[in-house]
């Protein structure tokens, strides 16, 4: 039976902590590290819109003050919206929700146009048998296996740039055309609305890297490549035809998403780009020389936007919302993947 003592987020749905009993215990912050899960009081539910959480079904969830939830420690430097660490939080142990998926850490600073966040308190850390209970302790291990997927890669010049829009519309046409699809989001912060976006429009399966025991993708580098080769090693064995991959941020930011590229470059068969201004795609492909195949994205929306993509960049601009570009996108998705759509 469902717990409803407190607020499961999404961020422990590979955890059985909804249905098995646990303690809690608080413990001094030198301690403390990414991805343990630990219980927080509602103090403050925040404004307008972030007045909600997502549960482990991907629902989202309104919620009162003084209700406490379940999450996981994490960090989040979004570039257009918000940053924040547990590593800042101070003797007052007040932090802040920063995704609604429950990453929890303080917030250290947030744009205007973003209203305020929900803040917290600290109550403990989940306990088992003495132990603090965490993420990577759900990471169901497997043999590792080269990773041979063909890959349709969807990366940005930022958050909420138009990447999980374009993916679901992708997917659908690989799914129309009775291909199998898997969807997955190696970088970015945790939330599951991503994949399940994908899951929507037909995707056999979905993963990201929350299943491998991760809230965000903030983590040391070294032990975030072994964390993705487990992660590609679980796509792999789905024998899907197409991989539909986001990485849910830009490569500049410490997301990581330079690691995740490398690891499947050999098999990026396609690249869509979702960019928030023409300048930006511009100064992506410089850095990472990433040549994308389209670009699209709030630059895409306009005749102007798109005219400024493809003199500044010399590449393709379509706006995917846009029905009447599909028959374009088909042919472009079968030149370079080989699949006929």
């Amino acid at each position: 039976m469902m717990d409803h003592k407190y607020i499961y987020t999404s961020l422990t749905r590979i955890s059985d902590l909804n249905s098995k009993d646990f303690g809690l215990k608080k413990i001094d912050r030198t301690q403390w590290d990414t991805g343990d899960y630990v219980v927080c009081k509602i103090l403050d539910p925040g404004s307008n819109n972030i007045l909600t959480l997502e549960l482990t079904t991907g629902r989202m969830r309104g919620v009162i003050g003084g209700e406490s939830i379940v999450g996981a420690l994490g960090e989040r430097h979004a570039t257009l919206e918000a940053t924040g660490t547990w590593r800042e939080v101070g003797d007052d142990l007040r932090m802040h929700v920063l995704t609604a998926a429950g990453l929890l850490g303080k917030l250290t600073s947030k744009s205007v146009f973003i209203p305020n966040m929900m803040e917290v308190v600290y109550l403990g850390h989940v306990m088992r048998y003495g132990n603090k209970v965490r993420m990577q302790d759900f990471v169901v291990s497997i043999p590792m296996v080269p990773f041979k997927t063909p890959v349709v890669l969807f990366t940005g010049t930022s958050m909420s740039a138009g990447k999980t829009t374009s993916a679901r519309i992708v997917t659908n046409l690989f799914v129309q055309a009775n291909y199998r699809v898997v969807g997955a989001k190696l970088a970015g912060a945790g939330r599951f609305k991503d994949i399940l976006a994908i899951k929507d429009v037909g995707a056999e399966a979905v993963m990201d890297f929350v299943d491998v025991g991760l809230p965000s993708s903030i983590f040391p580098r070294i032990p975030y490549k072994e964390r993705m080769k487990l992660l590609l090693s679980y796509i792999e064995n789905q024998q899907a035809d197409i991989a539909i991959i986001e990485i849910g941020a830009s490569p500049l930011e410490p997301y990581n998403g330079d690691i995740a590229i490398k690891l499947i470059r050999d098999q990026i068969k396609c690249t869509i780009l979702s960019a928030s201004d023409p300048y930006a795609v511009y100064g992506l492909m410089k850095a990472f020389e990433i040549v994308p195949d389209i670009v699209t994205g709030i630059a895409s929306n306009t005749i102007a936007g798109r005219a400024m993509v493809e003199e500044l960049c010399g590449v393709k601009a379509l706006n995917l919302i846009d029905f009447s570009t599909t028959p374009e996108l088909k042919q472009i998705l079968t030149e370079r993947t080989g699949f006929l759509l």
